[in-house]
């Protein structure tokens, strides 16, 4: 007799599993979980290592039992970054300050003005809460939080560059984390690109000439943050491209990516550009990680002229033209 034929339905173990296998559980979870201890035995009962009379209910309601603990696992937990990485992003990137922690806990553990203006008595903006802080922290005129960095410099070429072209030198052409490049970046921001240079020199002159035609309508340039082009190099500074842009009057977009707010050298790490320095030298619009060197949860961060970054809020809420 084929062992598989004593196997118990789905139905009779839902009538024998006890009181605390159900308590909590949803009848329905319940019954998938008997459906695998089921299906489970089926597989391994042929050839023994079922271990158990496949008619005896009590190793099913145990299966089922560990595919219930196992299922009510949390899939996000702490672990031990020993990978010798510190801003690692599969690991989370950099943990919260217990400072940081301490206000989300208090402020998330009712409910808070997050969209309430309490002295106007009216609906207030989310924003309000962060870019003032941000913009003291780097000199901007103004600041706009968005999910990622991607995210904030596709919102950026979209409101000063949609449907015109944006100058960006080849060797600047590069994928960031999640696999966001930054062609196709611009390609979901409406704006064309038009590559400048090369991928080791690249000079003022360049973009001058890719100009000339009228159809650039800003410049972009990429901090190349996770890996380094050495030896026989040039490149254009972002002071160089700010008076190019001012003289033609187009912005100079930076993507920026890290977000160091002090000085590397004052925690012994290798020196990494700033925001405040990049929009001390001219640039426009600057675009930073809120969750790697900031050390703040994911968001990017678009730092700049109030012009623009009102512009891009329009934009965002549909409002621009």
């Amino acid at each position: 007799m084929d062992p598989r034929a004593s196997i118990p339905g789905v139905d009779r173990l839902l009538e024998q599993a006890p009181g605390d296998l159900r308590e909590g559980v949803p009848r329905s979870r319940l019954t998938e979980a008997l459906r695998y201890a089921v299906g489970l035995a089926r597989r391994t009962v042929s050839d023994g290592s079922w271990g158990s009379d496949p008619a005896d209910p009590e190793p099913y309601l145990a299966v089922a039992r560990r595919w219930l603990e196992a299922d009510a696992t949390p899939s996000l937990r702490p672990v031990i970054n020993a990978t010798g990485v510190v801003l690692h992003t599969n690991l989370g990137r950099a943990p919260l300050a217990a400072a940081a922690r301490s206000a989300m806990e208090r402020v998330t553990a009712g409910y808070s003005n997050l969209e309430y203006d309490l002295e106007a008595g009216a609906r207030g903006s989310r924003y309000d809460h962060c870019a003032a802080l941000v913009a003291e922290l780097t000199g901007a005129e103004d600041a706009l939080v968005v999910n990622n960095c991607a995210g904030a410099l596709m919102l950026a070429l979209n409101a000063v560059a949609q449907g015109r072209g944006v100058a960006v030198s080849r060797g600047e052409l590069v994928e960031i984390g999640g696999g966001f490049r930054v062609p196709e970046v611009m390609e979901r921001s409406g704006a064309r690109l038009v590559e400048v240079g090369s991928t080791n020199r690249t000079r003022v002159q360049d973009y001058r000439e890719a100009m000339d035609g009228g159809e650039v309508a800003a410049l972009l340039k990429v901090h190349r943050s996770n890996f380094r082009i050495s030896g026989f190099t040039e490149e254009a500074s972002v002071a160089e491209l700010s008076e190019l842009g001012r003289d033609a009057g187009i912005p100079l977009v930076y993507d920026l990516g890290s977000g160091l707010l002090v000085s590397a050298s004052e925690l012994g790490l290798p020196d990494e550009p700033r925001a405040a320095e990049a929009l001390a030298a001219g640039a426009d619009i600057v675009a930073v990680s809120g969750d790697k060197l900031m050390g703040a949860p994911q968001a990017g961060i678009l730092l700049g002229k109030r012009e623009i970054i009102r512009r891009i809020e329009e934009q965002g809420r549909g409002e621009g033209k």
